[in-house]
């Protein structure tokens, strides 16, 4: 079935989006207020755009009746740090997904403890299994009411039990236990059922099909 995104308007086409492009991970992003309490928000709309450099980009909606606090603390400090969400975590997460009032700590609220950053003084939320330091680079103007936030990954925390070799980077995946989203309002996935392909070149493949 074809739907005409002009004809079937902003919160349907939404709910295609959500639905369709899946699983898609959550950024649990931390930022200060202006008095320098934390806030913290989750955002399915995000991912990374680039490996060298890092950029990860997170599109932020709107809100009723105010920009979000995620954004304005993102372009008043130019500092952030994205969480990952681990199973474990997943209440806690959906807990700081409520619209408290602008200045409320959600991180208290849902009883989790947060740890300094490396490089930057935005704290980290402390039983993530990883969680990304970022300084703003661009905010995209997407139209009046939406942005995309992109954001430059100076350093990345990753649980200990899941890497398998610091000096190559190597990680196992599957240890982190995250999770992701699927359609609005409430679904999520467990990545836990994975599977492998060789990667093919093109040589290799011409030769096999030669050969029938």
């Amino acid at each position: 079935m074809q739907f005409d995104i002009d004809q079937i308007g902003s919160a349907n086409a939404y709910k295609l989006m959500s639905s369709t492009v899946l699983p898609r991970p959550i950024a649990w992003v931390v930022t200060l207020n202006d008095d320098g309490s934390t806030n913290a928000a989750p955002f399915s709309f995000f991912n990374c755009f680039s490996g060298a450099p890092p950029v990860i980009g997170i599109g932020i909606g709107p809100h009723p009746d105010r920009w979000k606090d995620t954004l304005s603390n993102i372009e008043a400090r130019g500092e952030f740090v994205v969480n990952m969400v681990s199973d474990t975590l997943a209440e806690a997460m959906n807990i700081t997904a409520i619209d408290f009032p602008a200045g409320w700590n959600e991180l208290e609220t849902a009883g989790l403890e947060t740890l300094a950053s490396a490089r930057i003084g935005v704290p980290r939320i402390a039983r993530s299994p990883v969680a990304y330091e970022c300084r703003l680079q661009q905010v995209v103007d997407i139209q009046s009411t939406n942005r995309l936030v992109l954001g430059n990954v100076v350093a990345v925390h990753v649980d200990d039990a899941a890497v398998l070799d610091p000096q190559r980077c190597h990680i196992d995946s599957l240890k982190l236990n995250l999770i992701g989203r699927t359609q609005s309002p409430g679904g999520y996935v467990r990545i836990t059922d994975t599977f492998n392909m060789p990667m093919r070149r093109f040589a290799d493949w011409e030769r096999d099909a030669a050969s029938g």
